[in-house]
């Protein structure tokens, strides 16, 4: 009834206008609306038009103009882009691709090869090449096969056909890292940048040969920094970069380098299933640099080691057990710095170096801390009762 009493108020004032000068609305108003008229529908054109667009705004269609309040800046999709080639060609002659070959043994006695393909990057001129442990060696077992360690290793560079023979230098499985190394000399090698100085929504660029598809790159940003993931078939934790570039299988061992073409992470893995996308994940840069010298170097990693196999004990099972909160000795290595120390099974750890611990991983972080000979204090309690026991850390 409101909007419909309005509507009448206005009709009503118009006709009493038009009775009182009939000649003002078509000697004025009439002209003036179909002038005004006239140009709207020129302008519209105009627009419709780009170059012409162009002209009458004084701008090019490669800059947007993004207004967040108050404040408007232009940014360059030619800018954008030119990013991007840089950036691939700098870092494209330093990806290889990696073909594995593997032997599969059936339990019904049949034997037979698999193929897998990777990627790497190149860290020498004179042929060693950084890549993911998982790469080069895929061994798993079920009920009905075994994939052995790879008995063929082939590397392709970046434009060119020649597969060169590779051997494996070192491999380390605890941080998923391997090197392996061709006889050739003159390559080119990556230029490696600080991970830690990453900032999320960086611009990344990701390289390597998804699915074969060898020296593609995708790009996208820094999704999130030190995430940390879990391995689901080892258990081992990773803290990693997050990033939306496409990462797909082939991908692993590749780069992931930012707007100045240095190498920032190492292409590792992605999420997938229904209702996922853009979700992988790069070991970052920083992290790998010591334990690829010591793969080049020794061969593996070496790593301090208690000797113990413990179980966590969180409030309620401590409870249940008439224990107490920490970890659960639920077993001693022989010849093990646990057994020489005087750990027993039974035992429980709850404090390692001062600092108290409920689990394995609180346990680890804080010995992964020391190297091979350091000494370690760790508070137990052994029938209810506490005491300090000090351990010298052995090699793994």
């Amino acid at each position: 009834m409101e909007n419909n009493s309005n509507e009448t108020i206005y009709t009503a004032v118009s006709s009493e206008k038009k009775k009182k000068n009939p000649t003002f609305f078509k000697s004025v108003i009439m002209p003036f609306f179909c002038s005004g008229l006239a140009t709207l529908l020129v302008i519209g054109v105009c627009f419709g038009v780009p170059n012409i667009r162009n002209k009458i705004l004084n701008t090019n269609s490669s800059n947007i103009s993004i207004t967040p309040g108050p404040v408007s800046t232009s940014i360059s999709t030619t800018d954008y882009s030119n990013t991007s080639i840089s950036v691939a060609n700098k870092i494209l002659p330093s990806i290889v691709g990696i073909s594995v070959e593997y032997t599969v043994n059936s339990f019904f006695g049949q034997t037979s090869t698999a193929q897998a393909s990777g990627s790497g990057i190149i860290i020498s001129e004179d042929g060693y090449i950084l890549t993911n442990n998982h790469v080069i060696n895929n061994t798993s077992n079920n009920s009905y096969y075994q994939i052995t360690e790879a008995n063929n290793l082939k590397v392709t560079l970046y434009n060119d056909s020649t597969k060169y023979d590779a051997k494996v230098v070192g491999s380390d499985s605890q941080t998923d890292l391997a090197v392996i190394k061709i006889e050739k000399t003159g390559l080119t090698a990556a230029e490696l940048g600080d991970s830690s100085a990453l900032q999320v929504g960086e611009f990344v660029m990701a390289v390597g040969n998804p699915l074969g598809l060898q020296s593609s790159i995708s790009v996208g940003i820094v999704s999130a920094k030190d995430r940390e993931i879990k391995d689901s078939e080892t258990g081992t934790k990773y803290n990693v970069i997050q990033t939306d570039a496409a990462i797909n299988s082939g991908n692993s061992g590749g780069a992931l380098v930012n707007a100045d073409g240095k190498v920032i992470g190492i292409n590792t893995l992605k999420l997938s299933g229904t209702g996922i996308e853009g979700i992988g994940f790069a070991i970052p840069i920083d992290s790998t640099v010591n334990v690829y010298k010591e793969l080049i170097s020794n061969g593996k990693v070496s790593r301090p080691y208690i000797g113990i196999t413990g179980i966590d004990l969180d409030a309620d099972i401590a409870k249940k057990n008439n224990l107490v909160e920490g970890v659960y000795i639920k077993s001693v290595d022989s010849f093990s710095s646990a057994e020489k120390a005087g750990l027993k099974a039974g035992d429980v750890i709850i404090e390692a170096n001062g600092t108290a611990i409920k689990t394995m991983d609180e346990l680890n972080t804080i010995k992964n801390k020391h190297s091979v000979g350091d000494k370690l204090t760790l508070k137990i309690n052994r029938d209810g009762k506490e005491q300090e026991i000090n351990l010298t850390l052995q090699e793994e």
